[in-house]
Formats: structure tokens, sequence, C-alpha cells
């Protein structure tokens, strides 16, 4: 029998986790729903910690639909993703921080590429990142696909969670949902990512597709107890990454960074020492060092790298 044919605007099913932030929510929803995207969009939105409240003044075009629900596992953005990809019915299903925004032919553009390409399961597109008082930055790389390989070496902050979408039925019998054991959240979606790309490559839609809001809320500047157990979590459940010098360098000066701003002074340098003996150039243990001798405070460490679109 001849195969079936391929549905080119199936129901794509959009998980929006939120927590007390209606004015962006609000914004998130709108470019959601406004989407030019032909085919049906649901968006399921879920509330972390907080009770379910979609904007009153909310707009639903036809061919669109919004349930609003309770996040009803883990506390904190896993365990929200997983209690809306679970809701939802989309046989694509897609990211949305409340905090970022789409470009109006986002989610065309990715459905078509990811649709005519059967050999990837996951696709990401370019961003362009806003921070207050800086020039947006477009952010698009040049690949046109991103290996597991890849992902060892760098958490390439262009694959933000707001730009993937993934096929469900990959997700949910391949990958896994996200991981609700790493501590806090706190890089839950490159822990993702890592087994993504271990099942396939990722598909790159060179595009810059999603505003990503680089706002103070959006940061883990205060979580550094987080930010040190979560990383050590990485290290031990993807043991692959220490195979890579450049990718255990950045996570090793991430935690040097982290313990230095707890104030624990010999962690910091011993992590500080790991990651440069992987690259003498690694950034990171520098500015690890810097703060333990009281040359520059974690906060203005934080501010300084978001300046220039890059994370700590």
């Amino acid at each position: 029998m001849p195969d079936s044919p391929v549905d080119a605007h199936p129901l794509v099913s959009v998980v929006v986790p939120t927590r007390d932030r209606p004015a962006l929510l609000a914004r998130a929803l709108t470019a959601i729903l406004g989407q030019d995207y032909p085919g049906e969009i649901e968006c399921v939105v879920v509330f972390d910690q907080c009770e379910p409240d979609l904007p009153s003044d909310l707009v639903i075009p036809a061919n669109r639909r919004v349930q609003a629900i309770t996040n009803a596992r883990t506390p904190g953005l896993a365990g929200g993703r997983n209690t809306g990809i679970l809701a939802s019915d989309g046989g694509l299903i897609a990211f949305c921080d409340d905090d970022d925004e789409w470009l109006p032919n986002k989610l065309a553009a990715q459905v078509a590429e990811l649709i005519a390409s059967p050999e990837h399961a996951v696709a990401t597109t370019g961003i362009i990142t806003v921070t207050a008082g800086q020039p947006d930055r477009e952010r698009v790389l040049a690949h046109r696909e991103i290996t597991h390989q890849m992902f060892l070496r760098s958490r390439i902050m262009e694959v933000h969670s707001s730009t993937l979408l993934m096929r469900r039925d990959v997700l949910l019998e391949k990958i896994g949902l996200v991981d609700e054991e790493i501590p806090g959240s706190y890089a839950e979606d490159y822990e993702w990512l890592l087994r993504a790309s271990g099942y396939a490559p990722l598909l790159v839609i060179r595009a810059p597709l999603v505003r990503v809001d680089l706002h103070p809320k959006s940061f883990f500047a205060e979580q550094w107890q987080t930010i040190a157990a979560a990383s050590r979590y990485l290290l031990e459940h993807h043991p692959d990454l220490r195979s890579e010098s450049r990718g255990a360098a950045r996570i090793y000066g991430r935690l040097a960074i982290a313990e230095a701003a707890l104030g624990n002074r010999r962690e910091a340098w011993r992590y500080a020492f790991g990651s440069l003996k992987r690259q003498q150039l690694q950034h990171r243990a520098y500015v690890a060092l810097a703060i333990t001798l009281h040359l520059l405070t974690a906060d203005r460490a934080v501010r300084l790298a978001n300046r220039v679109g890059k994370g700590i």
C-alpha cells in the first residue's frame, strides 16, 4: 500500500509555563495566537505555584484554542513543561517561555522545514536577544543541524527553549520528558537537548524568529546554590561531558563562579583551575578568580555577560 499522505499543517501544541507574570504572558500568548500558520494551534498555559488566570482581554482567533491548567507535577519549569506536554494533543509540540515572543512567521517556517526533514525530530530557529538599554542582537547559527558533539562543546545559547519544535511521538517514546530531578530546573533545557541530540541532530531554521527577553527576572543571579548543584548533576548524569575538554571547562568554570559567589573560596579556586586545565582561555574561570579576589561581584558578572548576549 502507498504511504499515507503527510499532513502539511498538523495540530501544534504550544506549552507555555508561567508564574505571576500576567503582562509578559499576555504578550507571549498574543504572539502565539497571531501566528500566520494556517493549521490549528493549541496553547496549553501551565500555571506554576499560582492560580490559573488568563488575560481577560485575550483575543482567540478561529483555528486557535487555549487551555489554562495548574502544574500537577514537580514545581518549576521542568514539571510545568511536562504537565503541558501530557495535557496536549498535537502531533507537534513547541515550547514558549512566558517572557519571550514569537515573530509571526515562526511556526509556519519551522513546521514546513521539520515536515520536509523526516530524519530530524526537533527543530530550532535563530533568536533576537532583547536587553534593556542595549540594541537588539540577532543570533543565527550558520549550521544546518546541531549534533550531540556540538552540544557537548557548548550550550549553544541560540538554541533557546522558546525556539523548540518537536515530534510528539519521538519526544515521548525516544527522548523522554524534561528531567524533573535536576535541582531547581536549572539547565533543564540543556539536559534535555543532550538527550535529544543523542537521538538525532537538531534541524536549524536559519532565521531569527523568536525575541528572547533578557530582563532581570529571567536570571538565576541569586540562586548560586542551585546553579552549583545542577552543574554537578549534569556532570554526573552525562559523563560524556567530561570527554569534551571545552564543554567540561565551561561547566567547571560555572561551578567556580557559583562557589565564589557563595564565598567558598577554596572550592572556587579548585574548580577554576580544573576549568583552566581543560581550556586555558575559559573566561568563566578568570571571572571566578576575580570574584574570590573581590575585584568583581557575581551580580555584576551576570549583568555584564547578559549585556553582550552571553550567559554565565
